[in-house]
């Protein structure tokens, strides 16, 4: 095998206390829940407070408003990520364990599922407040890269989610039996970080087109053009990551190495990518019936 690269000694504990007989163990995967909401409310204020960039020089909400969304933010990301993982990757399981469903801290989180309940929490928040839910989408899609930046960290300071084999030179060679587990690899087996591979493009990249449409070219002033752009970027992003991604252990079998979900002779779709493709198809269509309702519009 080429050089590559050993896994950091990192914990995905940040520290622990023993208080009274219980250990208390704050982990990484949820201080970036933290943190992404924190730096997403933010960004949220930053935006609200420039009247100038929005459709009609009119920011969406007000101060008070926007702190009650953020509440229904968080019940969306919570409730759908974790519904999203128990019926997009393992319904049968769940099906057998209900009670198991509740138990979020043994891990489970799916981004399209929680990406689904900000959607929905959204929208009903925007019909109870009187708010436009395009506009009032633009403002959410352009906070949420942050969080997608950290909890890719997460997850790579977690050892999860990795990539497939690989010999290149930054290919890191994670700990664990699943990790090492490489038929047909001899001695020890390097991955990619797919991980940081996400974290660049969903987190860096994305966030800073979103930000560049929103305060450079006036995005804000077109509804529905950053949530589009967020969609679509996202969804393209992670379609081509998967391609480099260990897909799900349940999608593995004899027969199909690679983990596809839908395959017809060898060839086909990862759950991820399946997943993906209707973000970018509804993307585009927010992006193009952005600009025709921008060019119609009465100079």
């Amino acid at each position: 095998m080429q050089a590559v690269l050993t896994f950091p000694d990192f914990s995905p504990e940040i520290f622990t206390i023993s208080l009274l007989g219980f250990d208390f163990a704050p982990r990484w995967y949820a201080l970036a829940y933290i943190v992404g909401i924190l730096i997403a409310w933010q960004l949220a204020r930053m935006a609200i407070a420039r009247p100038a960039l929005w459709h009609g020089d009119h920011a969406p909400l007000n101060r008070v408003q926007l702190d009650d969304l953020i509440t229904w933010i968080i019940l969306g990301v919570i409730l759908g990520g974790r519904l999203g993982f128990v019926l997009f990757y393992e319904p049968a399981y769940y099906l057998a364990h209900p009670i198991e469903v509740l138990m979020v801290w043994q891990g489970g989180m799916s981004f399209h599922g929680g990406m689904l309940g900000v959607v929905a929490a959204s929208w009903i928040f925007a019909v109870r407040q009187k708010v436009p839910a395009l506009t009032l989408g633009d403002l959410v899609a352009h906070t949420v890269p942050p969080g997608l930046l950290l909890g890719r960290l997460a997850n790579f300071i977690n050892a999860e989610l990795w990539g497939r084999p690989s010999e290149l030179p930054w290919a890191v060679i994670f700990p664990g039996g699943a990790a090492q587990n490489c038929p047909g690899v001899e001695g020890l087996c390097a991955r990619h970080p797919s991980q940081l591979y996400e974290a660049a493009l969903e987190g860096l990249v994305l966030g800073a087109l979103l930000l560049w449409l929103a305060y450079r070219r006036g995005a804000f002033k077109r509804p529905g053009q950053i949530m589009g752009t967020f969609f679509a970027g996202y969804g393209l992003a992670r379609f081509l990551v998967e391609f480099l991604r260990q897909p799900d252990a349940q999608f593995i079998s004899p027969g199909n190495p690679l983990g596809l979900a839908w395959h017809v002779g060898g060839y086909g779709l990862t759950m991820g990518q399946i997943l993906s493709l209707p973000m970018i198809a509804l993307g585009l269509w927010f992006i193009l019936r952005a600009r025709r309702a921008a060019s119609a519009a009465p100079a």
